[in-house]
């Protein structure tokens, strides 16, 4: 779990933007381009989905890579592969250690069911995903539902896995200033739900801002 610093200034970022708590957001990265998530303030869950940009029926594959690199965790080296088992990106540097690719987004329903009947109506990651497809899907004149959403990666979200297989939802190991960054292996569309869990303490019950940031190829 060896920690590998960036070399690139964010003052030579070609796009900032802070992503508040709870919300989504969507966009594009381009192949070759540089990709960082920073957890501002700490112990916030990021969920992140990734397609193959005008094409997303190419997305983000958990299992593919899972099996490629032999390690139920990511971090810096892991490549992110997509169910047609092309390279979409490639974890290049990480202040965090690993990060989440089994547990899921959270949902209403999973709400539900881990949690009490009464957080139903709570706010969730799945609310988010299907908020933003809708919206990007108004420029191109196409409906996306839930079937288009596919396996998602938690950055900065801690989920051990138990000898017995059992996953366990625990206190974050990322803190204020910490980031992922990946470079992208071919032009992707990035869809973020910056996650608004107040149930379990990936957050630390306390959601909280993250920004992201672009740079062009070096």
């Amino acid at each position: 779990m060896a920690l590998v610093q960036s070399t690139l200034d964010a003052r030579a970022a070609i796009y900032r933007h802070t992503i508040a708590a709870g919300e989504p957001w969507m966009g594009s990265v381009k192949r070759g381009q540089f990709f960082r998530i920073v957890d501002l303030e700490g112990n916030q869950a990021v969920d992140t989905l990734f397609y193959r940009a005008g094409l997303l029926e190419e997305r983000y594959s958990a299992q593919d890579t899972v099996t490629a690199q032999g390690s139920i965790y990511l971090t810096t080296g892991t490549r992110l592969l997509s169910n047609e088992g092309n390279a979409l990106l490639t974890i290049v540097a990480d202040m965090c250690g690993r990060h989440d690719t089994l547990g899921g987004a959270c949902s209403a329903e999973s709400n539900t069911v881990r949690y009490a009947h009464e957080k139903r109506a709570m706010h969730s990651c799945r609310d988010n995903f299907l908020l933003a497809l809708a919206k990007w899907g108004r420029q191109y004149d196409r409906d996306f539902s839930k079937r288009d959403l596919a396996s998602n990666i938690n950055f900065f979200m801690n989920v051990p896995v138990t000898p017995a297989g059992k996953l366990t939802f625990a206190d974050g190991i990322s803190g204020a200033g910490r980031y992922v960054e990946l470079r992208a292996e071919l032009d992707v569309t990035v869809l973020i739900s910056n996650c608004p869990q107040l149930n379990n303490p990936c957050n630390a019950y306390n959601p909280t801002p993250v920004e992201v940031l672009v740079w062009d190829t070096k």
